[in-house]
């Protein structure tokens, strides 16, 4: 993945990713249970956590992986593969980078990259929720202010609520939509009623808003692509924009929360550089030469064999194998099933049988790949291999035959053949399945039996990496007789068709998180399945998976949670509507020397806010 595929991966985690709420801690400690609250009585405290007790107390100076100490200034440079005509990547129009609401703007809560799910107070200095989670304020923080010097408000709060609600991408929408009420009582506090508390993740997305201010944000054009960047409270402002090329951030020097323990060792970099190359080879060779200095690899071909530079044997460019403790999600080539051709399961299941998994990771990949066969690989809330439970069957009794019976057993796996690159069992085990769903042979092409209409799609791509990937599965497929083409196009035109839906087949990647939330909602809820700009890109409409969502949303404990989780998993393989690739186990990060990153890594995902650079060593006397 590049770095453009990885920022917006953690731009869409970060907007669309905020999960579920458990209790909170008393700000002065546990309580007796002689003074414990009642169940509707609010308790506030500095973070909210979704399982358990934030691990960190009132009062700590700085995040565990944060440097307190990292050098401070130079610039730091960011590729990213395509182009922008936007700055703001919360309206349903236009392609536009993480920039702004990652460094421009803040939220009232910050997540913490070190534990499953926790958010800290940012511009919150305390928050307050009731038990049953339907009622939610948040006080804040006196010190706030924006770029401008103006004060953050609750009324600002209120406004970027109403406006996301209303004209934001349809995550927001959506989730925003279930509050009942929200209301500013006075200048500093915001409360917000939260319908009956059966999603309880909603405190988090709201917590999660990058709060716009009101009076320099027109509401009739937020919806509008632009590139004047929204009035912030973060510690940049962008100075520079070169529409579709590159993007500059300069400091403040007046940041209100440069002390901030949230802050402490974060945001190091004087300038950050966003730099706009049009392809994959272009965007290396840019790394390459030193045009940039921070770069997430993705290409197994390239980490292996492409860093065999000058630049890395000499020590300008070191390379980094970090590991995280998420689940590694799913990569796979997405079946549009609003297309007629994608509509019987059995054809779905058959063409998902015939990607040669052995042989593309032996001959593409070095071998480095794993083969993907849940959407939360790697962690305990994966379905693969595992038999589901009494509290799976139970959330499932209600839809009989919604998941087939293998993968409630645990024992089905996704295809595997003797890597040679024609199985003859493998296609045959395929050819099987397509019979049943009506199609044969005809002069070598197959056939609808009933029409008489070729079995025939398009992948949709937009690198190079995904074109290869594509024409290797394609080949695979006209042994069958099925007729693929594949058609590579650029950023904007991508991202374009995919909020319209307007495509056959594309590959896509859903990171997964340690604590899966309501982006569920937005990638598999049966409302997004026809609502132009969701992540539903693969149509799903199951009134069994929406059930599950809303089980997984209401989950109060860890064992109900993970039986939520296990039982979308198996819903969504039985619906085969994805064929499953591979994922990595590490994340590969290649770097300047120069820039740094502190000696503790944090557990659960990369931060970009880290980084420093390394002060220029001084000009020798004359």
């Amino acid at each position: 993945m590049h770095v453009l595929q990885a920022a917006r991966a953690a731009s869409r985690a970060a907007a669309g990713t905020i999960f579920a709420i458990s209790a909170l801690i008393l700000a002065m400690g546990l309580p007796t249970h002689a003074d414990s609250p009642k169940p509707d009585t609010a308790v506030t405290d500095h973070a909210i956590a979704m399982h358990g007790k934030p691990a960190l107390p009132r009062g700590f100076t700085h995040l565990p992986y944060a440097d307190p100490d990292a050098a401070k200034g130079g610039r730091i440079g960011i590729g990213m593969q395509g182009t922008f005509d936007s700055l703001n990547p919360l309206v349903v129009l236009g392609v536009a980078p993480d920039a702004v609401p990652r460094y421009v703007q803040q939220s009232l809560l910050f997540r913490s990259a070190d534990e499953p799910f926790t958010s800290y107070g940012l511009l919150a200095s305390r928050v307050e929720l009731n038990d049953e989670r339907t009622r939610l304020a948040f006080e804040i923080d006196e010190r706030a202010t924006f770029s401008d010097g103006t004060p953050v408000t609750a009324e600002d709060v209120l406004f970027t609520f109403e406006m996301l609600k209303t004209k934001g991408k349809p995550f927001h929408r959506s989730s925003l939509g279930r509050v009942t009420k929200a209301e500013a009582p006075s200048p500093r506090r915001v409360e917000f009623e939260l319908g009956d508390g059966s999603n309880r993740e909603l405190p988090l997305v709201i917590g999660a808003m990058p709060i716009f201010a009101k009076h320099a944000t027109d509401p009739e054009t937020f919806g509008e692509t632009s590139f004047k960047a929204a009035l912030g409270s973060g510690p940049y402002v962008v100075s520079e924009v070169s529409p579709g090329s590159s993007l500059t951030l300069k400091r403040r020097a007046d940041f209100w929360a440069k002390d901030h323990p949230l802050t402490r060792g974060l945001f190091n970099a004087d300038e950050i550089r966003y730099d706009f190359y049009r392809d994959a080879n272009a965007l290396f060779e840019a790394f390459k030469a030193g045009l940039y200095d921070v770069r997430l690899e993705g290409d197994p071909t390239r980490w292996m064999t492409g860093y065999d530079v000058p630049a890395v044997r000499d020590g300008r460019i070191l390379r980094e194998t970090l590991h995280f403790d998420t689940p590694k999600g799913m990569t796979g080539l997405v079946f549009n099933t609003r297309r007629p051709i994608f509509a019987d399961v059995r054809v779905r299941e058959a063409l998902g049988i015939m990607f040669d998994f052995e042989w593309v990771n032996r001959n593409l990949f070095h071998g480095v790949y794993r083969r993907a066969g849940s959407f939360f690989s790697d962690s305990d809330l994966s379905a693969l291999g595992v038999p589901a439970d009494a509290r799976e069957k139970a959330l499932l009794a209600g839809f009989p035959g919604a998941v087939r019976e293998d993968i409630l057993a645990g024992t089905w796996a996704p295809s595997s053949t003797d890597g040679s690159g024609r199985d003859r069992d493998q296609a045959r085990r395929a050819l099987d399945l397509l019979n049943r769903a009506g199609y044969g042979m005809v002069d070598g092409v197959l056939r609808s039996m009933k029409g008489g209409d070729p079995l025939a799609f398009e992948i949709t791509v937009t690198s190079r990496p995904q074109e290869r990937l594509a024409l290797n599965y394609a080949q695979s497929l006209q042994r069958l007789g099925i007729q693929v083409s594949v058609r590579l196009i650029d950023d904007v035109q991508y991202w374009r068709r995919l909020s319209a839906f307007d495509f056959d087949m594309i590959q896509w990647t859903w990171p997964a998180s340690a604590s899966p939330g309501n982006e569920q909602i937005g990638r598999w809820g049966s409302a997004n399945a026809g609502r132009k700009g969701a992540l539903n890109y693969a149509g799903v409409a199951s009134p069994a998976v929406d059930a599950t969502l809303r089980a997984l949303l209401g989950a109060r404990e860890r064992e109900d949670f993970v039986a939520a989780v296990r039982t979308l998993d198996r819903l969504l393989l039985s619906g085969f509507y994805v064929v499953p690739l591979y994922y990595l186990p590490d994340t590969w990060l290649a770097h300047g020397r120069d820039v740094v990153l502190p000696a503790r890594k944090p557990t659960y995902f990369y931060s970009q806010e880290v980084l420093a650079r390394l002060p220029a060593p001084p000009a020798p006397a004359n």
